[in-house]
């Protein structure tokens, strides 16, 4: 048996390692957690600088995460810096708030379709669509839409918008319900396919149901969504707080966004370490054998799909609400292979790369390329010799393939991979199993056999 000889551990990994554990790393997150602050909150303009900085210091929240320290002092500073730095931030320049917004939307959108795609390994190309049934069921009933299906119905109040919260979770699971009952006993490319059919039957359903019955208003969308009430106004103000209602929306929103994202983390955890979370991966690893060991297969796979769905639901609700304006478009096949490339470049099955992957693409959709080209228009602007035509938010897709194709092949398991996904992905040549481990032989061709003498 072979024997491998110790190597030495790579300077990186040996200093990565400190500012892991014991008290360096307690010097090192509260250093970084002053300095970033500090950054942030000096340069308050909308620049390339600042969004860098922000950048670094929603990473703050994943060093966090990697260290091995007391889940206090985790916690401690994880609600300083969303609880109180971020939002604060915000009031000085609203732009960044909403792409933290926009960020845990869809964190909690990629972490539905996680249920789906990670722990089931049921692969769903139309999960956009429970997203657009959330939308318009508040988009509907909170405009005078409504009194275009039934003849002098009035918008529901906004105190409502909460009730509506719980109803678009549950419209949303009995939407997933409804299209798992038909892919039952599909697989792989075939589910693939009838899901993305059901994405697009939703949109093309929205584009047009104006005629005979005018119910989601076509192409035009519906415009003047009612907003929830600020119902907390009179108390910050007699408490001193000046903002006005844009910027008291923005914070509402970003907090009942972070609290619904600790809410679905949360929840979504809590089944994955359940007999259900280990039904699904059974069902993923292998249906046969899943079915031979009792596992109810119809009834898990449209828990898996109704689960998903109902948070894509929720967040319908909250998405129609912020924007104030829906139309078809906006929920199109293009946004559902978004949410899915965040499962896929976070790391399938695991809470905290999917948000994660969620994170990095909307920063990636909002922040960086636009940012970049118009620092590339300046450039132009200055003499610097830039083809016209290269503007990245146009090769928007063209940039995501591209990152999707070399995740594949450096990084198959996604940035932030589970266990099991990692050890799935080992494949026997891999260099950084040890040479010790026995592997087995080939077979040959011919018995061989055993001659007596």
């Amino acid at each position: 048996m072979a024997t491998s000889t110790p190597t030495a551990t790579p300077w990186w990994e040996r200093i990565t390692r400190a500012l892991r554990h014991g008290p360096a790393a307690y010097a090192f997150l509260s250093i970084y957690t002053v300095t970033a602050t500090f950054l942030l909150l000096t340069n308050p303009r909308t620049s390339l600088s600042t969004d860098i900085v922000f950048i670094l210091f929603l990473l703050l929240i994943l060093v966090v995460y990697r260290s091995a320290v007391s889940i206090v002092f985790k916690l401690a500073v994880a609600a300083l810096a969303l609880g109180l730095i971020l939002p604060y931030f915000g009031t000085l320049n609203p732009f960044y708030i909403d792409v933290a917004t926009q960020a845990g939307i869809f964190a909690v959108l990629a972490l539905g379709l996680n249920i789906v795609v990670g722990f089931a390994g049921l692969l769903d190309l139309g999960f956009v669509a429970f997203f657009a049934v959330g939308a318009y069921l508040w988009g509907i009933f909170s405009t005078p839409q409504i009194g275009e299906i039934f003849s002098g119905a009035t918008p529901v109040p906004p105190e409502w918008f909460f009730g509506f919260l719980i109803l678009g979770l549950l419209v949303g699971g009995l939407t997933g319900v409804l299209l798992g009952l038909p892919v039952l006993r599909l697989r792989g490319d075939y589910l693939a396919i009838v899901t993305l059919g059901f994405g697009e039957v939703i949109r093309v359903l929205a584009l047009n149901l104006d005629k005979p019955l005018n119910i989601t208003n076509g192409s035009q969308g519906l415009q003047n969504i009612t907003r929830p009430s600020l119902f907390f106004a009179p108390l910050l103000h007699s408490l001193g707080v000046t903002l006005d209602d844009n910027q008291l929306y923005q914070q509402y929103f970003y907090f009942l966004v972070l609290g619904v994202l600790l809410l679905a983390v949360l929840v979504i955890s809590r089944l994955k370490d359940s007999r259900i979370g280990r039904a699904w991966e059974a069902i993923r690893e292998d249906e046969t054998a899943a079915i031979a060991m009792g596992i109810p297969l119809v009834r898990m796979k449209l828990l898996a799909f109704a689960s998903g769905a109902s948070f894509a639901g929720l967040m319908g609700v909250i998405f129609a609400s912020k924007q104030l304006f829906i139309n078809p478009p906006t929920f199109d096949l293009i946004r559902s292979i978004s949410i899915l490339s965040m499962v896929i470049l976070g790391g399938m099955g695991n809470i905290p790369g999917v948000i994660l992957g969620a994170v990095l693409v909307t920063l990636l959709n909002l922040q960086i390329l636009p940012r970049v080209a118009t620092v590339l228009r300046g450039l132009q602007q200055a003499g610097v010799p830039i083809p016209k035509q290269f503007d990245p938010t146009q090769y928007q897709r063209l940039l995501f393939g591209l990152l999707l194709i070399l995740m594949m092949i450096f990084r198959p398991e996604g940035i932030l991979p589970s266990e099991r996904r990692r050890e799935e992905l080992r494949t026997s040549n891999d260099p950084s199993v040890p040479d010790d481990i026995e592997r087995p032989k080939p077979q040959l061709d011919e018995p061989e056999v055993d001659i007596q003498p």
